[in-house]
């Protein structure tokens, strides 16, 4: 069993989650943002071309007895999409959806999770030109289910999470190999060859307020040319539900909210509420109904975001034009979600922070 802590990345800025991580030898400790949607691993990296504002120093390849650069030749390289060849030298380049990117050497180094364990000779790579809306992290932790992973190149059997408030100064933990709570709500893990990246669950529908959506289940589905299908990832803020799933989420949420005041909409989100004059509000369930036969209720606080000091809340979906859907972080705060690569099983667990 191995663990490191997890904190919300909101103070620095971030809408992601941060854990603790040791690189190199001596090891020095960076907060590093944790990625389900994504396998490569990387740091900000001297010397910076072009570097983002982070919270801890910015790693010295030249400080650590065991950073090693990977030659073109490597299976590591081999195994990256988008690798190119420097004089012999093997470097990468990693596009995400939202247009950041991070570009510079693959190299292996040793990575620690504070006195719980070590590992030699993992591949990460050294980011020279990083861009984006990576801010206050020092890089990505990819817990992907592709090979250059950190958990695949752990070989780590389960791994599970616990994200905090967004708005909460406290830590909860990233664990390798432990045993995930039994009072878990139980969802299949599918796996797509097309996209071996991602944890996709089987989701027959959702509910608001007990009512099912009338949402064919196929828009949760992988089709055969590996489209679609619903994913569980750490790295995106906001669940995303294909368009017409969204609309029939947002009609039947403002349905059973007419004691919430409506107020318009702010950015990303259409449907938000003034709960200013309210000491405490009522808001619907909203419920993720699992293959198998299992139901997530979640609370209010994975439903509704503060977007304001003054009681200015937005439900926490968006509409999405691609297939794909996501459940993000908002969605997973306070829940334990627990990946059991063994049995094929994601876990969430309330309260178990």
């Amino acid at each position: 069993e191995l663990q490191t802590p997890v904190t919300s990345g909101i103070s620095q800025g971030s809408g992601e989650y941060f854990a603790t991580l040791g690189v190199g030898q001596p090891a020095k400790e960076f907060h590093i943002a944790i990625d389900t949607g994504s396998d490569i691993n990387w740091l900000q990296c001297e010397p910076c071309i072009d570097c983002y504002e982070q919270m801890d120093p910015i790693f010295n390849p030249s400080d650590s007895s065991t950073y090693n650069p990977l030659p073109c030749g490597s299976p590591e390289c081999l195994a990256l999409r988008g690798s190119d060849c420097i004089s012999d030298m093997c470097t990468y380049q990693v596009s995400y959806g939202d247009g950041s990117f991070t570009q510079g050497e693959l190299a292996t180094e040793t990575v620690s999770l504070g006195d719980s364990g070590s590992f030699s000779n993992v591949a990460i790579g050294c980011g020279h030109d990083n861009e984006g809306l990576f801010v206050g992290s020092a890089g990505l932790i990819g817990l992907g289910g592709g090979s250059l992973s950190l958990t695949s190149q752990m070989k780590a059997t389960s791994f599970s999470y616990c994200l905090v408030d967004r708005d909460s100064d406290s830590s909860s933990t990233l664990e390798f190999n432990s045993v995930g709570p039994s009072d878990s709500v139980f969802a299949p893990l599918l796996r797509n060859s097309k996209r071996k990246t991602f944890y996709y669950v089987g989701l027959e529908g959702i509910s608001v307020s007990g009512e099912m959506l009338q949402v064919p289940a196929s828009v949760f589905q992988v089709d055969d040319d590996g489209h679609g299908g619903i994913i569980v990832d750490s790295g995106t803020a906001v669940t995303r539900l294909q368009s017409s799933a969204y609309s029939a989420l947002r009609d039947t949420f403002v349905k059973y909210a007419q004691n919430l005041p409506s107020a318009g909409d702010f950015e990303l989100f259409d449907t938000c509420f003034d709960l200013s004059s309210m000491q405490t509000a009522s808001v619907p369930t909203v419920a993720f109904h699992f293959s198998g036969g299992k139901t997530l209720p979640l609370k209010a606080a994975n439903t509704l975001v503060p977007i304001s000091s003054t009681g200015k809340y937005c439900l926490a979906f968006a509409p999405v034009d691609e297939p794909l859907s996501i459940i993000g972080n908002v969605q997973q705060q306070g829940i334990r979600v627990s990946y059991d690569l063994t049995n094929n099983l994601v876990g969430f667990s309330p309260d178990k922070c």
